[in-house]
């Protein structure tokens, strides 16, 4: 077999002159074609890698496959000559510095963080890299790392990655299906009223003037359903969970500005002259904290909860409310 290659470990070793043979491992599993290609012929046009689908070049087990055809483990797939892009002539890749987070849990298919405020889950939208590329650079011997879900960059809490393509594709499908449970916590604005009250508003996305992605509530965007159960109440603000029916973008956040009762220190759907005064009382950051997501392992069938405490600086706040409370 001609220049055997394992994807993941040494796909740079891809020969441009000649035919390459790619031994397909868990990892890659499930994928579609086209879309593996995509990815493991970086810099060539997509337009080309249809082409030599069509034509046949590229081949599995040596038998021709259509782009929708999904690789199964074992596979040896045909990989034709290809010019991909000079690295040479690529701009510069951001510099990454690696990083670890706190563990909430962790296995051979799954690894649960806690992430912290201020940190994007990924690069993009101005941001160079986030907690995905950071843990990659941290785990070069990890062959497959990749986010099951996200969090705003300003939100902290339970962030779930998948170590196998398998328990990704798995749990996407747990979460697609309904079957996670995941709770955050907001402090809000006001008192809010309800012990319990489930929110039914549809959410359209979409993009200000000046590039930056936004929300509203809109009866013809996509549904969206938040059950909010009250925890503690104070004279001016009140502590809530939210648990989410679906993952819509900015979901609870716009859901609470909808109802008048806007998330503390929320820089884009929030009460903004609150924000000023809570960032003088210390608190410098959106309160809203992913504190719990509860599933059933797709490998093991393990009952899992994982949870996140509040952070110091959100724990700070409740007791400054508590002693302001005491005192008055």
């Amino acid at each position: 077999m001609a220049n055997p290659i394992r994807y993941y470990n040494e796909m740079k070793q891809l020969s441009k002159d000649a035919v390459n043979w790619v031994e397909i491992g868990e990892n890659a599993a499930g994928q579609r074609i086209d879309n593996f290609l995509l990815t493991l012929l970086k810099g060539v046009p997509k337009s080309h890698i249809y082409r030599i689908l069509r034509s046949g070049e590229v081949r599995v087990n040596s038998k021709r496959v259509e782009a929708s055809d999904r690789l199964v483990i074992g596979d040896r797939l045909r990989v034709p000559p290809v010019r991909t892009a000079d690295p040479a002539l690529a701009p510069p890749a951001p510099w990454v510095q690696p990083a670890e987070f706190p563990i909430l849990f962790e296995d051979d298919a799954l690894l649960a963080i806690d992430k912290p405020a201020g940190v994007a889950v990924h690069g993009g939208s101005g941001v160079s890299f986030g907690v995905i590329e950071q843990l990659r650079q941290a785990r070069p011997g990890q062959s497959f790392l990749e986010l099951v879900h996200r969090l705003d960059r300003d939100t902290s809490g339970v962030l779930l990655l998948a170590k196998k393509r398998a328990a990704l594709v798995a749990m996407h499908a747990l979460m697609r299906d309904g079957h996670t449970d995941k709770r955050y916590l907001a402090l809000v604005r006001g008192r809010w009223p309800h012990l319990r009250r489930e929110v039914r508003v549809s959410l359209h996305k979409y993009v200000t003037a000046g590039g930056e992605r936004r929300v509203r509530a809109d009866a013809d965007g996509q549904d969206a359903i938040t059950i909010f159960t009250r925890k503690q109440v104070w004279p001016e603000a009140t502590l809530l969970e939210a648990r989410l029916k679906t993952g819509r973008t900015h979901q609870i956040r716009v859901h609470l500005a909808h109802a008048e009762y806007p998330i503390a220190g929320d820089d884009k759907y929030g009460d903004f002259e609150w924000n000023k005064v809570l960032a003088r009382q210390g608190l410098k950051r959106m309160f809203l904290h992913a504190a719990r997501l509860g599933f059933t392992h797709p490998g093991t069938g393990a009952a899992l909860q994982l949870e996140a405490r509040l952070p110091p600086e959100l724990a700070a706040h409740v007791a400054r409310l508590d002693q302001g409370q005491a005192a008055a």
